[in-house]
């Protein structure tokens, strides 16, 4: 029989990037965890890592073994997890992604709170402005703005995430204000890498406005501050201009009935399984703080 014990060490190798760093998230010694991984080694009867003092990497073997080791780790944790309560708290590490602006100005600042009420947990925290293999990289929960479909089996919606158009005061006292979405093909216009339209909404009509600029990223902070600075119109989230509203450093532009695609802020899950009680009192946390903002 696998211990399992020994099959968390190359499943956190892989994630930390090599034994030491997997020892420390496994609170214990380089040495221990090397002798683990030989011990895995010697019950599955292949070699699953190359490693050197520099560097580790899967062998073919490891790479075949890799997923069936997190899943058998994965059902440890579901099979204690349905005989814990979820008041009696939780244990272990908290793996989310989010992305950088939402991560920051949302995620990290409940994170403080959050471990306040549950100090047997930790949170590593990945913040990424691109679509992360959640599975591939052992997290246990992605939080992602976007105009997914509901699944309660593998995700869930917790708020609505209304945008709107945004300007610095010195840009629309130099460009005018658009009116409308056709204006903005005469505007200077901040997109992300890669596109060319904004998608308007006025009652079940859809339009699609060509948009162009001196300026595009594949970062919405990089557009935030580009906006800040005066060079364009950009399309922002509500929570993430807040502050510079209510200061004017940035304007609302209405575009008369039309409104820019509404997306949603969802809760993704690495797999339909029961949700373990870290992810689920998370969540909870979560949606609690989107409902006061």
């Amino acid at each position: 029989m696998i211990n399992l014990s020994n099959l968390a060490v190359p499943v956190e190798a892989v994630q930390a990037g090599s034994l030491a760093a997997a020892a420390r998230r496994l609170r214990i010694t380089p040495m221990l965890a090397s002798r683990r991984l030989a011990e895995l080694e010697e019950e599955v009867g292949a070699r699953l890592m190359h490693r050197t003092t520099r560097s580790l990497s899967l062998t073919v073997e490891g790479e075949a073994f890799l997923p069936h080791a997190r899943a058998l780790l994965e059902e440890e944790a579901m099979a204690r997890a349905s005989v814990r309560p979820l008041s009696a708290g939780a244990t272990g590490t908290l793996r989310v992604t989010a992305s950088v602006p939402f991560g920051r100005k949302v995620v990290a600042p409940l994170v403080a709170t959050f471990l306040r009420d549950h100090p047997g947990l930790q949170v590593d925290l990945l913040l990424n402005d691109g679509i992360v293999d959640i599975v591939a990289q052992g997290l246990d929960l992605a939080i992602r703005i976007a105009s997914l479909r509901e699944n309660a089996l593998v995700a869930r919606r917790l708020a609505d995430n209304p945008r709107g158009l945004y300007a610095a005061p010195s840009y629309l006292a130099e460009h005018g204000v658009p009116e409308m979405p056709a204006d903005l093909a005469r505007h200077r216009c901040l997109a992300l890498t890669g596109v060319s339209h904004w998608s308007f909404l006025q009652g079940g009509k859809t339009l699609r406005q060509r948009i162009s600029g001196p300026f595009t990223a594949s970062s919405v902070e990089a557009l935030h501050q580009a906006c800040l600075g005066g060079l364009g119109v950009t399309m922002l989230s509500a929570w993430d201009v807040q502050e510079e509203v209510s200061a004017g450093h940035l304007l609302p532009i209405r575009m008369g009935a039309w409104e820019p695609e509404r997306l949603a802020i969802w809760a993704v899950y690495p797999s339909a399984r029961l949700v373990p009680p870290k992810v689920r009192l998370f969540i909870a946390a979560l949606e609690e703080r989107l409902r006061q903002s």
